[in-house]
């Protein structure tokens, strides 16, 4: 095992023993679902920066593996929705995490009626060599575990994903991600890294990596303010603000020209006819803000064309677009 990630694997093991309710986590309103009560335990061990839990992904018969299942908060989640023996899958490398874990499933079978520790499958697994057959998934989530690794592991990690991955299966995820590349210093600092603060990269460079992975779509959904790495604490010449990012990346080929993110874009057509048609497949009704991939808002942007405005970025997607 690299150093770096024997840190990451001490810090969780504290993390485990005793919950730390500051470790990754950003401030946002707790999900209500009839019937389901979520342990406090589980709010105190909820270390994650988002959600990967989108009622959009959800639907009837899948098998869901979650990669680091913490204090299996978002594990529980999955299986509201599942509620099969072994529907969801979660792998952790730290075994004192996979034994809380299971104490804390144990106690939520006791405050849900629905719900039975057999619904989650918990397991040794390492991101980087996942225990699972090839295509046997059909969703992969991981929460703010991606942005400790290294890019070259992260690359790997993302790979595994894929192996695993059904065609046209998700990878849910919510990760740190940098405004501007983390210095140096930063980053070789092991236990920051564990920390999630000086691993994350730029949201272009994670997203390229994505795309090497052979992703093929990929849908922001959310972006926030995570940290702030202020310049007396963290020695730099400016303050450094973290975001955190949810994204959805599709297990589809990468199209030749490039793989299609939605960053909330949008492009309207304001001309005197019904509709724009590019004759490449995009249709565009008069008035009406219709999502693009970044990639055909690129285009459109260079015909010139004067009857048709391409909207910024809200990062903020969830799905109906024109790919």
């Amino acid at each position: 095992m690299k150093e770096y990630l024997r840190t990451a694997a001490q810090v969780y093991q504290e993390a485990a023993l005793i919950p730390q309710p500051s470790l990754c986590c950003v401030q946002q309103a707790p999900i209500y679902l009839p019937g389901l009560v979520i342990p406090p335990i589980m709010e105190q061990m909820n270390y994650g920066c988002g959600t990967t839990v989108h009622l959009e992904d959800l639907a009837q018969g899948q098998r869901v593996l979650y990669i680091g299942v913490g204090g299996g908060l978002e594990a529980l989640k999955f299986a509201y929705f599942s509620r099969e023996p072994g529907a969801v899958l979660a792998v952790d490398p730290v075994g004192e995490m996979r034994e809380r874990a299971r104490e804390n499933l144990q106690f939520a079978a006791g405050v849900n009626a629905w719900f039975r520790p057999e619904f989650v499958d918990i397991v040794d697994g390492d991101a980087l060599a996942l225990p699972v057959p090839d295509h046997s998934v059909d969703l992969v989530a991981q929460n703010c575990l991606f942005n400790i690794f290294e890019p070259e592991d992260l690359l790997v990690a993302l790979q595994e994903v894929r192996r695993v991955l059904k065609p046209q299966g998700r990878l849910v995820l919510s990760d740190p991600i940098s405004t501007r590349p983390i210095p140096t210093h930063l980053q070789s600092d092991e236990r920051l890294r564990a920390m999630c603060l000086s691993g994350c990269l730029t949201l272009e460079d994670y997203l390229e990596v994505i795309i090497q992975a052979g992703f093929g779509q990929v849908d922001i959904r959310a972006r926030r303010p995570y940290r702030m790495l202020d310049r007396s604490r963290y020695g730099l010449e400016a303050d450094l603000l973290l975001e955190s990012i949810e994204l959805v990346a599709y297990n589809v080929p990468v199209p030749e020209d490039g793989a299609c993110v939605f960053t909330g874009r949008t492009a309207i057509y304001t001309g005197a006819e019904e509709y724009f048609d590019d004759q490449a497949g995009h249709i565009i009704p008069v008035n009406i803000p219709t999502a693009v991939c970044d990639k055909t808002a690129t285009k459109f942007a260079s015909l010139g064309h004067p009857n048709l405005v391409i909207t910024a970025p809200t990062y903020h997607y969830s799905g109906g677009g024109c790919c």
